[in-house]
C-alpha cells in the first residue's frame, strides 16, 4: 500500500526572502556587536559554556530554520498565516534587542528576563507554526531548546559577575 504525497513546488522568492529575513537580523545582530565574542571570552562562564566560535555556527543554522519554517507558514492558504507570521516577527525583534542588551550593554540581570520573555514568544511562534504545518514547528524546536541553554548561560553570566 503505498502513500500518495503532495509534492507543491518550491516558490524560490518567498523562500529566498523567508531566509533572507532572520539571517539579515542575525548578520545584523553580529555586526552591531562584533567585539562580543572577546567579551564573551572575559566573562566569567557557567559549567557547560561552549567556546565562542559555537554561537555563531549554532546561529547561523537557527536562522536557516527559522527561515524555512517561516516559508513553509507564508506559503499556507490558511487564516492563521497572518497571526504565526505576527508572532514569528516579533519573536525576531525581540531576539535582535536581546543580543544587544547582554553585548552592548552588558545588563544581565535584563537580558535575562528579556530571554524568558522571548522564550516564551518562541513558544507562541512554534504552536502557532504546528498549526499551520506541523514541519514548521518541528523545524522551531532546536531554536526553542538552544534559547533555554542561552537562558542558563546569561543566568549564569549574571550570578557569576555578581560574586
Amino acid at each position: 500500500m503505498s502513500k500518495r504525497i503532495n509534492h507543491t513546488p518550491i516558490q524560490w522568492k518567498p523562500l529566498f526572502i523567508s531566509l533572507f529575513i532572520p539571517l539579515a537580523v542575525g548578520g545584523l545582530s553580529a555586526w552591531l556587536t562584533h567585539d562580543a565574542m572577546d567579551a564573551y571570552k572575559n566573562l566569567r562562564q557557567p559549567p557547560l559554556a561552549p567556546p565562542g566560535w559555537v554561537f555563531p555556527a549554532v546561529w547561523s543554522v537557527l536562522y536557516a530554520l527559522m527561515g524555512i519554517a517561516a516559508y513553509l507558514v507564508w506559503v499556507r492558504d490558511s487564516t492563521g498565516r497572518t497571526g504565526a507570521l505576527f508572532w514569528y516577527g516579533l519573536q525576531l525583534a525581540c531576539n535582535f534587542l536581546w543580543t544587544l542588551i547582554f553585548f552592548n550593554m552588558g545588563q544581565y540581570a535584563l537580558a535575562f528576563f528579556w530571554l524568558l520573555g522571548l522564550w516564551i514568544l518562541i513558544f507562541i511562534t512554534t504552536v502557532r507554526f504546528f498549526r499551520e504545518t506541523s514541519a514548521a514547528g518541528w523545524l522551531l524546536l532546536p531554536y526553542l531548546l538552544w534559547t533555554a541553554f542561552a537562558a542558563y548561560l546569561n543566568l549564569g553570566v549574571w550570578f557569576l559577575g555578581l560574586a
